[in-house]
């Protein structure tokens, strides 16, 4: 069977929109990140001493900055250690978050 031109037209934009799509990848690959590009929070390195503000509770652990409103949280891991360790159970534990206070990141102005 002879292809019309029309069909070898037809036949050669097809192949060559799949070897772009396919030959994509090489020329422009994706670049991986580390955290999301939507990150809402930010999660401080290391451990330090959280307090409550009402001053009820006072425990090492991990502080987190939400980004979105400025809230600042407290994440008690009991020890110097980046997550909760309870050497008396066989589960992990989970650690409920302590409210520390708010940054108020729309009062910041650039040149004043």
């Amino acid at each position: 069977m002879k292809l019309s031109l029309y069909d070898r037209v037809l036949l050669t934009v097809s192949v060559f929109f799949l070897g772009v799509l396919t030959l994509r990848p090489i020329f422009e690959p994706k670049v991986a990140h580390a955290q999301s590009e939507n990150a809402h929070y930010y999660i401080e390195p290391g451990t330090t001493m959280l307090v409550a503000p009402d001053k009820s509770k006072q425990v090492v652990g991990k502080v987190v900055v939400d980004l979105t409103n400025g809230d600042i949280w407290g994440f008690p891991t009991t020890q110097d250690l980046p997550y909760p360790i309870d050497v008396t159970k066989n589960q992990a534990p989970t650690s409920y978050p302590i409210y520390l206070g708010r940054f108020d990141f729309s009062a910041m102005h650039r040149g004043q």
